[in-house]
Order: C-alpha cells, then sequence, then structure tokens
C-alpha cells in the first residue's frame, strides 16, 4: 500500500472517506446509502473504538454531505457499548411511543415547511432508537456465547484491558444481526520511540481477537460474505528515529511510501502475498496499491462498481473514490 498523507489526522480521514479533509462521506455512510441495510432495529454502520483518541475523530464515520441517516453510531468505548437501552422507573413503552409520535408529528410539520434534510435524519434518529431499544440488550448479552469462544477472543465482558477482543466479538455479533459495516479501531501504535516494546505491548491486545474474529466468522459459515480489512493510515520508516532534542530513540517515524494491508473473506483471494519493497523497505517496487484502488476494490467485492456510486452536492457528482481507483484483480478469488 502507499497513501498521499504522512499526518495522523488527515491521513485517517483518508483512509476512511476517500480525502484528507473533513466532510467527506465515510466508506461506511457510501454503503449505507448505496446498499442498504439488513438491520432493521441496529444501525448499519457502527464504530467501535478502544486504545484512546483518534486523530482523526468522528469525521472518520461522518456522513459528509450524504443524509445524516447513514452516518457511523459510536458505540461506548467502557462499560455498556450503549446507555439508557431501557425506560427509566414510572415510563412504559405506551407512554415513550406516544411522546415519540407527537415529537415525529412536529418534526414532520416542521420539515414540509423548511425542507431542511437534518430534521428526516432527526426523525430517523429517534426511531432507530425506539427499535434499538429491542434489540440492543441481547446484542450486548455476551451470557450466551460459550467459554471457549470468549476464550479464542480473550474477551472479557466489562473489562477495559481486553476492550478490543470484545469489540472484536460484538463486531461479529453486530454482523449475524445484519450490520453493514463495522468499524472497530485501536489506538496507540504511534511509536516514535522504543517501537520494539510499543509493538510487542500492542500485539498482546490486538493479534489473538484479530485471528480470532477470522476464525469465529469462518467457523460460522459468514466468512465468505463478509470481508475483514486490517491495517492503518500509514507505515513507519524502515530506518530508526532518534532526537535527543525531542526525546526520541529506537523508534520509527511516519511512512507513507509503503505500507501492508490484510485482508480476508468476502471473495478476497486466500494465502496470497501482493506486492514487494525495495530492499530497505522504503518504496513500493511491485504491484503498488493506492488507497483509492483499495477503495474500488472493496466496494467491488460488495457488488458495486466504484465509478457508479456517485451523489450529486454543489454541482457535481462525488463518489468514494472521487476521480481515482482501479479494482486490484489480483486480489479477487
Amino acid at each position: 500500500m502507499h497513501t498521499d498523507q504522512f499526518n495522523h489526522a488527515p491521513a485517517q480521514i483518508f483512509q476512511n472517506t476517500g480525502h484528507p479533509l473533513p466532510g467527506r462521506p465515510a466508506m461506511g455512510s457510501w454503503l449505507s446509502y448505496g446498499i442498504g441495510s439488513a438491520a432493521d432495529d441496529l444501525p448499519s454502520f457502527v464504530v467501535l473504538k478502544s486504545g484512546g483518541n483518534l486523530s482523526g475523530g468522528a469525521a472518520m464515520w461522518s456522513s459528509g454531505f450524504l443524509p445524516g441517516s447513514h452516518a457511523g453510531v459510536p458505540f461506548r468505548e467502557s462499560g455498556d457499548p450503549i446507555l439508557h437501552v431501557s425506560n427509566p422507573v414510572g415510563y412504559d413503552n405506551k407512554a415513550q411511543r406516544e411522546s415519540l409520535d407527537l415529537i415525529r408529528s412536529m418534526n414532520e410539520r416542521e420539515l414540509g415547511k423548511v425542507g431542511d434534510p437534518e430534521i428526516q435524519t432527526r426523525i430517523d434518529a429517534y426511531e432507530m432508537a425506539w427499535r434499538m431499544q429491542s434489540a440492543a440488550p441481547e446484542l450486548m448479552d455476551f451470557s450466551h456465547e460459550s467459554k471457549a469462544t470468549l476464550d479464542l477472543y480473550g474477551a472479557k465482558p466489562g473489562d477495559g484491558k481486553t476492550a478490543f477482543a470484545n469489540n472484536c466479538l460484538l463486531a461479529r455479533r453486530l454482523v449475524e444481526r445484519g450490520s453493514r459495516f463495522v468499524q472497530v479501531y485501536h489506538s496507540g501504535w504511534d511509536h516514535h520511540s522504543q517501537v520494539e516494546k510499543g509493538v510487542t505491548a500492542q500485539a498482546r491486545n490486538v493479534d489473538q481477537p484479530a485471528a480470532a474474529l477470522v476464525k469465529d466468522l469462518k467457523m460460522r459459515g459468514l466468512l465468505e460474505d463478509t470481508l475483514v480489512i486490517w491495517g492503518g493510515e500509514f507505515g513507519r520508516t524502515p530506518m530508526v528515529e532518534a532526537s535527543a532534542a525531542l526525546g526520541r530513540s529506537m523508534g520509527r517515524d511516519h511512512h507513507p511510501q509503503a505500507f501492508t494491508m490484510w485482508m480476508a473473506g468476502g471473495g478476497i483471494k486466500p494465502g496470497i502475498t501482493l506486492g514487494a519493497t525495495d530492499e530497505l523497505g522504503f518504496n513500493v517496487v511491485d504491484s503498488p496499491v493506492h488507497v483509492h484502488d483499495l477503495h474500488a476494490t472493496i466496494l467491488h467485492l460488495l457488488g458495486i462498481d466504484h465509478e457508479k456510486l456517485t451523489f450529486r452536492y454543489q454541482g457535481r457528482d462525488f463518489r468514494l473514490t472521487d476521480v481515482h481507483g482501479h479494482v486490484v484483480k489480483d486480489l479477487l478469488v
């Protein structure tokens, strides 16, 4: 892989939206808009996070200029992923439904007056929240998962130390229930110093759950219909980073010229390595894949022509790959 961006925020936003500046729809939003959701009671596009803050922030799951109902829905990082799924004491479903119906009628009246699409987004959000109250408790309840499955992931519900593992298991449960696009973020890879120590610690958090997700999907017959993509926004330099002024030693700097991602399931050819770098690991010298090419390939695997999934905004047609991108056919079964 190679990318155009070398700082975290623009590179993360670019990897998720095809553009380095905030304001474009995320890939999950494009998919929600283009092919909808198979889940009636859960969001089409869900965001799960662990490991700390993300430089790109909410721009990475924004719906941009698409209707707001296609934006990603972030679940909480600790405790229950979704708060307030139960009504408070003394407020039953009938009272809640009557309140929502009244609010909906007022919103629809205002929508008819001003035509603001964000009012429709608000209506859709209220209705999704109502439906989630029946589906979310079952989604978040791991008690029916076998001990073997929990051990496979290394998941311990409610334990912040296994947040990534819990999120991988939750991702599988979301996929089973029809959510279209699930993003599982894990921060903390910016090892400008002591890269060996840093990567070793991170690997303990992510290697087992990431492998378990692929294995679990395969065992359940879901992998052939589920595309798993694992990677970051850029690579790290092949040479050591050291700076006495910055207090850095034995680290690695940002490196957009060459990095690696892996993909599994969903029509990806198994057991292959595509591309190579030079002897230093600095530049790609064989089969380069740009971020736009990755996006074109992902859409292709989901049955979408990346040149035809468009949305007209401010006088021109936009797409995830903008005016770029080619499907990487060597990756396909």
